[in-house]
């Protein structure tokens, strides 16, 4: 049976030629933007990636922080995938992302940390502890302001245990070290997020355009064509998840949903009720006001 056309079939049409655009278009390769200089002393912001690819897909708030906040980013890359034929050339693709977007990026190790899992955190403690000690030395060094890392439910198994990996490493630091942390969704949604941020149009398109360094993940799965439908879904969800229940939907098309606390005295805090939108005449800096302590 066919329908009648209807301006909403149209406006489903008009989808359907933009993804097959999409998965035309070149990856990689494309000049990277001016970025300009930070002062040594900027806060700093940790971004914990299970994987190469993830500082791009959840990367929208950090990159606000780089850009409107002037605090310098780090991206840490916790893993380098499970294929040793291609961590390197993983590593490759992540160092040009990362120089697109200005993050700076730090290893774990020359091929990055194995068998990150909450397997290995149960049935191994003497493969997973010198894990943990790397990612505490790292939050030692940086002494960042706020972290980000995969919240607890998040699926993947080496996203769940990357979650696992900070808490054991924040826990070891002991009751005086505090930060922000910021936990980020993307295979598996998170229930209580209490965060939603909104992208602008020249923002996600250099998130995507970051996330096409990664040449050999997006030929094999364009998952990167799919990102902004992602976000204008996140916007759906964080209307009613954020905003609450029953609440006027925010004037947002792109936005990416995160669960805000602060870890303090050893724990997680969740220092304040409900939820915050921040749309982009907002400023990130006005959300983390307020250094590490150590």
């Amino acid at each position: 049976m066919t329908s009648p056309k209807t301006p909403y079939h149209r406006f489903v049409e008009a989808y359907a030629d933009l993804a097959r655009e999409g998965r035309g278009l070149p990856l990689g390769g494309f000049p990277k933007p001016a970025v300009p200089p930070l002062p040594p002393d900027a806060p700093k912001v940790l971004i914990f990636s299970p994987h190469p690819d993830d500082e791009c897909v959840i990367g929208a708030l950090a990159l606000r922080l780089l850009r409107e906040a002037r605090m310098r980013v780090v991206n840490v890359a916790v893993t380098l995938g499970s294929n040793p034929e291609r961590q390197l050339p993983r590593l490759a693709e992540l160092r040009e992302a990362c120089a697109y977007l200005g993050f700076d990026l730090a290893l774990t190790a020359p091929h990055g940390l194995e068998r990150v899992n909450p397997t290995t955190r149960s049935e191994q403690p003497a493969r997973w502890q010198p894990m943990v000690e790397i990612i505490a030395g790292l939050l030692r060094e940086h002494r960042p302001q706020v972290i980000f890392f995969p919240h607890d439910e998040d699926w993947n198994s080496t996203h769940e245990g990357v979650h696992w990996l900070l808490v054991d490493a924040l826990t070891s630091l002991g009751r005086d070290f505090g930060c922000h942390t910021v936990e980020t969704e993307f295979w598996g949604q998170c229930d209580d997020p209490n965060l939603m941020v909104e992208s602008s149009v020249n923002d996600l398109g250099d998130l995507l355009t970051a996330l096409s360094f990664h040449v050999g993940e997006v030929k094999r799965n364009p998952y990167h064509v799919a990102l902004p439908a992602w976000m204008v879904d996140n916007v759906r969800r964080g209307g009613e998840l954020v905003g609450g229940q029953g609440g006027a939907a925010p004037a947002m098309t792109f936005a990416t949903l995160y669960r805000w606390r602060r870890w303090e005295g050893g724990q997680f805090v969740r220092f304040f009720s409900g939820g915050r939108n921040l749309g982009v005449g907002d400023s990130p800096a006005d959300l983390f006001a307020g250094g590490p302590t150590v």
